[in-house]
């Protein structure tokens, strides 16, 4: 049986977060479209991100590059949770706290595989 590693379950979590947000970026969603227009960054900052995220994606799938997957996660979801706490809100269109949750959830993930996969970065494999 296949050994299964913290690694691949926490970087299937971010991946999983951030896939599933780009049906609502890449369709125009009009929760998304609300979004990036109150943030001042609709239309190209919607698809942007959304292009980013896909590319973090693949990257956290791919046991070789996981860990830069992971720096670049921690860097696009900081982002978002830096909107969500200053412009946007932790409840957005009355969504209860999801979106938040979620964006907070791949950040943990992404950040703990930092730290897990850090021999295989470059600049932090000294630590």
């Amino acid at each position: 049986m296949p050994k299964i590693s913290i690694s691949l379950i926490l970087a299937l979590v971010a991946a999983v977060i951030m896939l599933q947000t780009l049906y609502f970026k890449f369709t125009a969603h009009p929760d998304s479209v609300y979004i990036f227009t109150q943030l001042g960054m609709e239309p190209y900052g919607r698809i942007g991100i959304g292009v980013m995220e896909l590319i973090t994606s693949i990257l956290l799938l791919i046991p070789r590059t996981r860990p830069f997957g992971a720096v670049i996660g921690v860097g696009i979801i900081s982002g978002a949770l830096f909107f969500h706490l200053t412009k946007l809100g932790i409840n957005v269109n009355n969504d209860g706290g999801n979106l938040f949750g979620l964006a907070l959830a791949a950040f943990i993930c992404c950040a703990i595989l930092v730290v897990l996969e850090r021999k295989k970065l470059p600049i932090l494999n000294k630590l």
